[in-house]
């Protein structure tokens, strides 16, 4: 089997990595070439757009699965709206189309657990399966991220019933870990700023509306999703579709800065404690964690590495 996989970032470089380890045929494309490739990984400069391009890669290298990672993230998305909403959705699509075309055995797609964010007001306590209710209007996706997201889970789930593609979607919760000398997610951020303040042994003042939450969330190492990926292009009987990829521990801010403490030593922190809102600033407070029981009995995928543990590997004391 050769794997396509796009998307040289945090999650596609180490689910390549992981490919490459076992003995398969990999490439990896991306716009920009990653600071290391891994051995055994074939990388080729290319636009998940370019939907000529993308049929040429298939076709010279026996592509036979999918991994759909490449996508730009809120900040970007905000930035650029029109481009976000075409490399997101419509690249895609164009990937979607290339493995009905060219009879791909799998794809799997990136999305990410905030599509349901939206839905914390009517649910829960119990554990948020990947099929909740939602309200189409008033429980519309607040971001544009999460529009790119549920718009291309719907597709994956729409060429499967239509063109009987094998899409798979992963909704990952708050991604831990990779590149942490200049982060660019809300948790690479979070984590980031604390670390550096528990090593200088400076108090600290979080005052950024997006780094403060009430209530808990829940995280996922870059480890992790890169296992997932991997399992779910392996799976033999993937029924439901989309499947929930987290840790099953839901963590508030001060378990988050207990945690630094316990591996970098003390932590002085003070931020609004009035703050009324969900982690990354959504309106609302996560009522429950995500069930991950489709993952584990579907897939066979169960997170593992802890919030510690994410830690001690990605911000060495």
């Amino acid at each position: 089997m050769t794997t396509l996989v796009t998307g040289a970032g945090l999650i596609g470089s180490a689910a390549a990595k992981l490919l490459a380890a076992r003995g398969g045929k990999v490439v990896l494309i991306d716009l920009r070439a990653p600071a290391d490739i891994p051995p055994g990984v074939t990388f080729i400069r290319a636009d998940i757009t370019d939907t000529g391009q993308i049929d040429q890669i298939i076709q010279d290298h026996s592509i036979t699965a999918i991994l759909h990672t490449a996508a730009l993230l809120s900040t970007a998305m905000r930035a650029d709206p029109v481009l976000g909403l075409r490399v997101n959705i419509l690249g895609t699509a164009a990937l979607l189309e290339a493995c009905r075309r060219h009879s791909i055995h799998r794809i799997v797609l990136i999305s990410s657990t905030t599509v349901l964010y939206s839905g914390f007001s009517t649910l829960g306590p119990d554990p948020i399966p990947e099929d909740a209710a939602l309200h189409l209007v008033s429980q519309r996706p607040g971001s544009l991220y999460a529009v790119s997201k549920l718009t291309c889970e719907q597709l994956g789930l729409l060429y499967r019933d239509l063109h009987g593609v094998d899409a798979i979607s992963l909704r990952l919760g708050a991604v831990v870990g990779g590149d942490t000398d200049a982060p660019t997610s809300v948790p690479g951020r979070l984590f980031s700023t604390l670390v550096e303040a528990a090593r200088a042994g400076h108090p600290i003042a979080l005052d950024d509306p997006l780094l403060i939450w009430k209530g808990n969330e829940e995280f996922v190492d870059v480890r992790d999703c890169a296992r997932a990926a991997v399992a779910a292009l392996d799976a033999t009987h993937p029924q439901t579709g989309v499947y929930n990829i987290v840790h099953p521990a839901q963590w508030s801010l001060d378990a988050v800065i207990a945690a630094v403490e316990s591996t970098h030593g003390k932590l002085s922190v003070s931020y609004d404690r009035s703050v009324s809102t969900g982690f990354a600033g959504f309106p609302h407070v996560r009522p429950a964690g995500s069930s991950t029981e489709a993952a584990q009995q579907e897939l066979g995928f169960s997170a593992a590495h802890d919030l510690q543990d994410s830690l001690r590997h990605w911000w060495p004391a």
